[in-house]
């Protein structure tokens, strides 16, 4: 399972960045060539941004691949590493579940409630924040399954 979530968030990110080189590129042609630019771009590529490192920060925690500092369970015995990556992992999913699935809801609960709309694209903002949640629940979904796998 987490293998076919990790092949389908790869191939999104990959998706969502040739959006954002095209979006961005058609940008640069309007701009300088046509002279006018385009309304839209600016707005789209701002938001393929976001969903750009919300879900490449899932993806990357999918394959513990995110910044760590590591002197300190590296001077320690296997017993204690063991125990310091339970507690910090224990600790990612807290914060990822308040802040990112929590907090995302609250988010994308209030932009809907509000109607709220970019001023572009005319999308509701809403669709564009719910990335939060799920990544949030991705994040954690990686890291259950790290737990599982320290503890076998």
């Amino acid at each position: 399972m987490r293998n076919k979530i990790d092949s389908v968030l790869g191939k999104t990110l990959v998706l969502i960045m040739s959006v954002m080189v095209i979006n961005v590129l058609w940008q640069v042609f309007t701009r300088y060539v046509t002279g006018n630019p385009s309304s839209f771009t600016d707005e789209l590529a701002r938001y393929l941004m976001i969903w750009i490192g919300v879900l490449g920060a899932a993806y990357v925690s999918g394959l513990n691949l995110h910044v760590a500092i590591d002197i300190l369970p590296l001077r320690q015995n296997k017993k204690t590493q063991k125990t310091l990556k339970i507690i910090v992992t224990l600790l990612i999913i807290l914060f990822v579940f308040f802040a990112f699935v929590i907090g995302g809801s609250r988010l994308v609960y209030i932009s809907y409630v509000l109607g709220q709309q970019s001023p572009a694209l005319q999308l509701p903002l809403a669709l564009v924040y719910f990335i939060i949640p799920i990544s949030g629940l991705l994040i954690m979904y990686y890291k259950i399954s790290d737990l599982k796998n320290i503890n076998s």
